[in-house]
C-alpha cells in the first residue's frame, strides 16, 4: 500500500535548468555593464568554470567572477549580479504546467508528500515558497540538514525517517537516475524518473519502475498501484 511520495525539487517539480541559465545570462551582461570589462562569452565562460568547481549550491560565484576578471573585489559589480539574477529568477519561477493540480490530487487520495533535495535549506524553502506549492508538502529535508546528500543511501533513509514512512511503501520521483532513481530503487522504493531538465537523456540502466513526461501522470501510477 502506498502511503506516500518523496520529491526531488529542481527540474522536477519546476524548470530548474531553463530559468537558472537565463537568469545567470542576465546577471553577467548587467555586471558587464556595470564596470567588469570582459566580453559575454569569456564571462560565461569563467562562470560556468567556477560553478563546476565549487557546485550550484557555492554562495559568491560572482565574487569569484569578479577576482578572476578584475583581480580584485568589486562590491558595486557583484552586487549588481547579484540584484539582476534574483530579480529574474523570481519572474520566471513557475512551477511544471501540471504541478499543482497532481499536487492537490494526491493530497486528496490521503498521501503524505515530502520533498528530499541537495541544497541550502533556505534556498530551497525560497523555492517553494515562490512556487506557491509549500503548503502540499509534510516535511522539506534538505542535505544541509543532514550534513550529507544525494546520492548517500543514508540521506534517503533519513528523509523516510522524517516522514514516518517505509521504504516499500514509498514512490520518489526525480529526474536524476544517478542521484535520485538509482539510490531510491536501492533501498526498495517504487521509483519514478521524470524526462524533464539537462539529465532527460542520462542512461536508465533499468532503475526506473515508472517514466513520465508530465507530473500528471503520476495519479494514474498511484491509482494502479493502490489497486495491487
Amino acid at each position: 500500500m502506498i502511503k506516500g511520495i518523496l520529491f526531488d525539487l529542481d527540474d522536477t517539480l519546476y524548470n530548474s535548468s531553463e530559468f537558472v541559465e537565463i537568469a545567470r545570462r542576465e546577471a553577467v551582461k548587467s555586471m558587464i555593464d556595470a564596470g567588469l570589462n570582459i566580453n559575454f562569452d569569456e564571462a560565461m565562460d569563467i562562470l560556468n568554470k567556477i560553478i563546476k568547481d565549487k557546485g550550484s549550491n557555492y554562495g559568491k560565484h560572482f565574487d569569484d567572477l569578479v577576482k578572476a576578471v578584475l583581480g580584485k573585489y568589486d562590491p558595486k559589480i557583484i552586487t549588481t549580479g547579484i540584484i539582476t539574477y534574483h530579480n529574474v529568477k523570481v519572474a520566471l519561477l513557475r512551477p511544471y504546467p501540471h504541478t499543482i493540480k497532481t499536487l492537490m490530487e494526491l493530497k486528496a487520495m490521503g498521501l503524505k508528500l515530502g520533498v528530499v533535495t541537495d541544497g541550502l535549506t533556505i534556498k530551497q524553502w525560497e523555492k517553494l515558497i515562490r512556487l506557491g506549492i509549500h503548503p502540499f508538502f509534510d516535511d522539506v529535508i534538505t542535505s544541509e540538514e543532514f550534513g550529507l546528500g544525494k546520492p548517500h543511501l543514508e540521506f534517503f533513509k533519513y528523509g523516510l525517517k522524517r516522514m514516518g514512512l517505509k521504504a516499500e511503501e514509498t514512490i520518489y520521483v526525480g529526474d536524476r537516475v544517478d542521484k535520485d532513481i538509482k539510490p531510491a530503487k536501492e533501498l526498495g522504493m517504487i521509483t519514478v524518473r521524470i524526462l524533464k531538465g539537462k539529465y532527460k537523456y542520462m542512461e536508465d540502466d533499468g532503475y526506473s519502475d515508472y517514466t513520465i513526461n508530465s507530473l500528471q501522470e503520476l495519479v494514474d501510477i498511484v491509482k494502479e498501484l493502490k489497486k495491487n
